[in-house]
């Protein structure tokens, strides 16, 4: 039995000697299993959760689960009950739970299940690590002004509100919010420790990738083109068209980068995805337009994988550069070196790098300057591991700093 459900069995036997009853929360997560970032989320707060919280009864409202993603949960938290949409489990959580919590994402994404609450219940809320946006990063266009007053009224509506970005909560602000806390919070997938030791020792193994003596490298284009791995989904021209304009623009310095890691280290390069649609991407965008006297040294990996294999991968690099978010958060929470090149379609998510003291590690795509500085800074990483791990793990600290401090207004919200 491992220390943490030890205590959570200590915590509950003095409870019981009480008369007290454990805390009962709802967790409303699992957005959606085609990227890892948004696999993250859940295993990472509940892992906060159990770590500052072991007494509490947690059970997972999820949108999706699919794709194996339930097995991996209960098997990394045997104890978690799952309420799925219209189930009896999940009426019987709006009866028992004492608070809903509301996961990271990229934005409220279950605004109307948490009005829904407050309105079926009359109990608490709170919401932990979201981004704010004018424009979600799915759409086009910014908001309505109604559309954000209705999101401003939820937020205060809540015990507490904890953004994963600061320009998020700047936002927030100059638009009235004003929740009893509002504050930093990181993003739940920093703390998600899902692994797959066997998977990735064996891909490592069979591409000769050794540890510590390869980078990884994620592309992604503007929008994600959804419209290619969900049925249903009609196809966006107007997304398609802006990601044709800017994939050679937003990949071709991460092909510098690659090629500079390559010509002056022994290092390797593996070109991952963190979402369905970017084994393709990668293949177009950087393996197949690098120079031939580097590629006996670049892996380009076909496949997607689940977030335990990916975490497996990543904690064996050096580190990881490139266009998304979640695999860098991933990789900060476990102190290894991570870069992230951003742009606006992404919404303001990748200024938390400022925030947890990694700005020199954040360039925008849509800066001239930035663009330039990526490569060097890439190389840098490689010839120093060092003194990159050291920065990484300072990043580690500061999170886990915040979310300790997370947990104790939690605490006190289900006092």
């Amino acid at each position: 039995m491992s220390a943490l459900a030890t205590v959570g069995l200590t915590l509950k036997s003095t409870l019981a000697a009480e008369g007290k009853q454990a805390p009962k929360i709802l967790l409303r997560s699992s957005w959606q299993t085609v990227n890892i970032g948004d696999i993250a989320h859940t295993p990472g707060v509940l892992r906060i959760l159990k770590q500052h919280l072991p007494e509490a009864e947690v059970t997972l409202w999820p949108s999706s689960i699919d794709n194996g993603v339930d097995k991996l949960l209960l098997a990394e938290f045997p104890g978690l009950k799952i309420a799925k949409k219209g189930s009896p489990e999940l009426q019987q959580a709006f009866e028992g739970c004492d608070f809903l919590l509301h996961g990271s994402g990229a934005s409220i994404v279950a605004q109307n299940d948490l009005i829904r609450w407050q309105k079926e219940t009359g109990k608490p809320y709170g919401i932990y690590g979201i981004t704010f946006p004018m424009k979600k990063s799915s759409s086009t266009s910014p908001q309505s002004e109604a559309a954000l007053k209705r999101s401003v009224e939820v937020l205060n509506n809540a015990s507490f509100v904890y953004f994963r970005d600061g320009k998020s909560l700047e936002l927030a602000k100059s638009l009235g919010a004003k929740a009893p806390v509002m504050e930093f919070g990181p993003d739940g997938a920093f703390a998600c420790d899902l692994r797959d030791a066997e998977l990735a020792e064996a891909f490592l193994a069979k591409h000769g990738l050794e540890e510590g003596k390869f980078l990884c490298c994620i592309p992604r284009l503007r929008y994600t083109p959804y419209w290619t791995i969900k049925e249903g989904r009609k196809f966006d021209e107007k997304k398609h068209a802006r990601n044709e304009e800017m994939k050679e623009h937003d990949h071709a310095p991460l092909r510098d980068a690659i090629v500079e890691v390559i010509k002056n280290t022994d290092m390797k390069v593996l070109v991952c995805p963190e979402d369905r649609t970017q084994m393709a991407v990668g293949k177009e965008m950087i393996y197949d337009k690098l120079p031939a006297d580097v590629l006996d040294r670049v892996v380009w990996r076909p496949d997607y994988w689940l977030t335990g294999e990916a975490v497996s991968v990543y904690v064996r690099s050096a580190g990881l550069f490139g266009n998304e978010m979640h695999s860098p958060i991933m990789c900060i929470g476990h102190g290894v070196p991570a870069i992230v090149c951003r742009f606006e379609e992404q919404t303001t998510k990748g200024f938390m790098w400022e925030d947890i003291g990694l700005g020199e590690w954040l360039f925008d795509h849509d800066s001239p300057k930035d663009q330039s500085r990526i490569a060097p800074t890439v190389l840098s990483l490689a010839q120093n591991p060092e003194q990159a791990k050291a920065k990484a793990n300072q990043a580690k600290a500061f999170v886990e700093k915040r979310q300790r401090e997370t947990m104790e207004t939690l605490k006190r919200s289900l006092a």
